[in-house]
């Protein structure tokens, strides 16, 4: 079966991991400081806090923005739910935004007018939390924009886009997860992600105060800064003086996260070959008048954490015989030995959003993306060949 997604994990990679495990350090020691060099010197941003997963990050960065119960954030309606979540973890009440089903990322004009909504209502979002879908980057300068006018800080979800790259207005390169245009940036290290810890995530940020509530808030509060104690009772005193949890990165995952960064740039540029190979592909009849690639800008250079395509819509066609077409032409491809995926469902379609009254509003965007679109296998350790198959078996159905 070939998945729509894998790690790619290398002799020197098991090396690295066995090195550790035979080390004085298994957890809370150097090799985490290494990882989180390597991840600032990755993105450009000044500090990185390697923490347990990407909704620890989501969660931490909420957090650390400043959210507080009964705030108010706004995110995407297309992402994994802890892009919402991580609003309500910090007590926050989250708001979704609907998409450019073209792009799967967050609309402008729906931003706007979410916020438009939220201050009919004497609300304005603490936070706004815009996702680099499937690796592409969202739009952060105008997400910023927005943000500035309202007070709200900005938190990049860039679980996807690591080793991402866009142009700024002023025509600067701007590496994914950098902070140029937000306040924080959150990675995702799964397997199926760029690099890989096995689990794990990181906050980055620019901003020194926040870095150092980040250390804190990843280890339950707890502080041993001299300059911050109340009180010393000797070498081995430390204080709790905010409430924090438990979201370390082990030592031993953070030597398979060093050696895995030193492949990001191999990693990425194989995913730019394949989705190369596959666009190629869906450009030539008669699957170009049948399934579309989702857009990426052309001020992008995506890093493909995924290949997303999208059914075309036939003359009139509602939106349900897409999904029972797209459903269709998953479950030929599992039936032929390739595993896609659909990536993802709405936020606001979730039964505990709806149950909880976190779904009200339109989201004909987010549902024209989602009847339609599939995830096809990209990971670098894919061949030619792998796409090749891919594409033809892709084809037969649909002209089935």
């Amino acid at each position: 079966m070939l998945p729509y997604g894998r790690q790619l994990i290398e002799d020197d990679d098991i090396d690295a991991v066995v090195k550790q495990l035979r080390s004085d350090w298994l957890t809370q020691g150097p090799a985490v400081a290494k990882f989180e060099e390597a991840l600032c010197e990755l993105t450009g941003a000044r500090y990185a806090v390697a923490v347990s997963s990407g909704t620890a990050a989501l969660h931490l960065a909420a957090l650390a923005a400043g959210v507080r119960p009964g705030d108010a954030g706004l995110t995407s309606d297309v992402t994994f739910v802890a892009s919402a979540n991580c609003i309500r973890y910090a007590g926050g009440v989250p708001g979704l935004v609907d998409v450019d089903p073209t792009t799967g990322h967050m609309s402008m004009t729906a931003l706007r007018e979410a916020i438009d909504q939220l201050r009919q209502k004497g609300v304005r979002p603490r936070v706004i939390v815009p996702v680099d879908f499937s690796g592409s980057v969202a739009d952060l300068e105008g997400v910023r924009a927005v943000a500035s006018e309202v007070g709200a800080r900005v938190i990049e979800d860039a679980a996807h886009s690591l080793g991402a790259t866009y142009l700024d207005q002023q025509g600067a390169v701007v590496k994914a997860g950098s902070c140029t245009h937000s306040d924080f940036a959150i990675l995702s290290f799964h397997p199926v992600k760029h690099i890989t810890t096995g689990e794990g995530g990181a906050v980055t940020t620019n901003d020194e105060g926040a870095y150092k509530a980040l250390l804190e808030l990843r280890t339950h509060g707890i502080t041993k800064d001299p300059a911050k104690l109340k009180q010393v009772d000797g070498p081995w005193y430390y204080e709790q003086q905010s409430l924090g949890y438990h979201y370390r990165l082990t030592d031993v995952q953070c030597a398979l996260g060093v050696s895995q960064a030193r492949k990001l740039g191999r990693f990425v540029e194989r995913r730019r070959a394949l989705a190369a190979r596959y666009d190629a592909a869906f450009s030539r009849a008669p699957l170009a008048q049948v399934l579309e690639p989702l857009a990426v800008s052309s001020r992008t250079r995506s890093a493909y954490h995924l290949y997303v395509v999208r059914l075309t819509p036939r003359a009139d066609e509602p939106l349900e015989s897409v999904a029972r077409r797209r459903r269709a032409l998953y479950d030929g491809l599992r039936e032929r030995g390739i595993a896609p995926q659909v990536h993802y469902i709405p936020v606001h379609r979730q039964p505990d959003f709806v149950d909880s009254g976190l779904s009200a509003g339109v989201f004909a965007g987010a549902d024209a993306y989602y009847a339609g679109c599939l995830s096809l296998p990209m990971f670098p350790g894919m061949a030619d060949s792998d796409v090749d198959r891919v594409v033809e078996v892709v084809g037969s159905l649909l002209a089935s």
